[in-house]
């Protein structure tokens, strides 16, 4: 397996990795064609959740949402095997952080905080460059592979530039460990829960869904402030990002109001630009308990 493994890295990723941008991108325009127009990768269910989330928009315009997704997703799919090699000069053209004088103030007052954001735009592009643009040690908690090879491969590129990956089952302790120390843990928020009945249901894109807990249980538990991330395009292959206060009084917020307002944050940027979501996650999979 280790073998197969090594070809499948060194013969394949790593050659697509190397590629100049013009050239990645020429090889997802085929991409494009292969996924939308022939293997219709997750066609029914990008649909489906596009569908559902616009309901008074036509199918004309869903389809128009959805031919962007692809195009997208392609050059999404091509820039996350490019980060495998891409430079940290590269880096620092490519995704540009304006507005660090939110999170830098936390640190300034000596405050972890959490950053709470979802599967938008190029998250993969952020985790190399987040670590080097703030003043927190940057930690990102993430599902491991079932494979252990791609796991250590992909921890491994994500955290090239200083960011820490611990795994979802390591969370608490981590949080304990590094009470000493000032840091920015990254939350995903827009992944469908593991179990219906241990998560927070509310509307979101026009249909009832069950969000995450974890960004608000621990924001409360150890009282640290937590910002939104938002990534924009600027065009093909660049980014910037930027954080919005969610809340610096944790403790004083009602049951929910956290979770609320990061999915809501999420969901305007989905709304205003919605091709640049992970349409093909199939994330209302779940219903809520009775």
């Amino acid at each position: 397996m280790s073998i197969l493994n090594n070809l499948f890295y060194y013969g394949l990723i790593i050659p697509i990795s190397l590629l100049p941008f013009p050239a990645l991108y020429r090889v997802s325009d085929f991409l494009y064609y292969v996924m939308y127009y022939i293997v219709g990768y997750r066609k029914k269910v990008v649909i489906q959740n596009i569908r559902n989330s616009f309901p008074e928009k036509t199918d004309f315009e869903h389809n128009e949402i959805v031919k962007k997704f692809y195009q997208h997703f392609c050059d999404l799919t091509l820039e996350s095997l490019k980060v495998f090699t891409i430079s940290e000069k590269e880096v620092r053209s490519r995704m540009v952080l304006k507005s660090p004088k939110i999170v830098n103030t936390f640190f300034d007052q000596g405050k972890s905080v959490i950053i709470a954001g979802g599967h938008y735009n190029n998250w993969e592009l952020f985790a190399v460059a987040i670590d080097f643009q703030i003043k927190h040690q940057a930690i990102a908690i993430y599902k491991p592979f079932t494979s252990k090879y791609f796991d250590l491969k992909v921890k491994g590129t994500r955290s090239k530039y200083g960011l820490r990956m611990i795994s979802t089952k390591i969370v608490k302790e981590t949080f304990e460990s590094e009470r000493n120390n000032l840091t920015a843990t990254i939350f995903g928020t827009d992944q469908s829960p593991t179990y219906a009945d241990k998560c927070h249901w509310m509307t979101f894109l026009n249909q009832d869904t069950g969000v995450l807990f974890g960004t608000e249980k621990y924001a409360k538990e150890y009282n640290y402030p937590v910002v939104f991330c938002r990534i924009n395009k600027e065009k093909r292959g660049y980014y910037n990002f930027e954080f919005e206060n969610v809340t610096d009084q944790p403790k004083q917020t009602y049951h929910g109001e956290i979770t609320e307002k990061v999915t809501r944050l999420l969901e305007l940027d989905i709304l205003r630009q919605p091709e640049y979501w992970l349409w093909s996650h199939k994330r209302w999979k779940h219903k809520r308990p009775s």
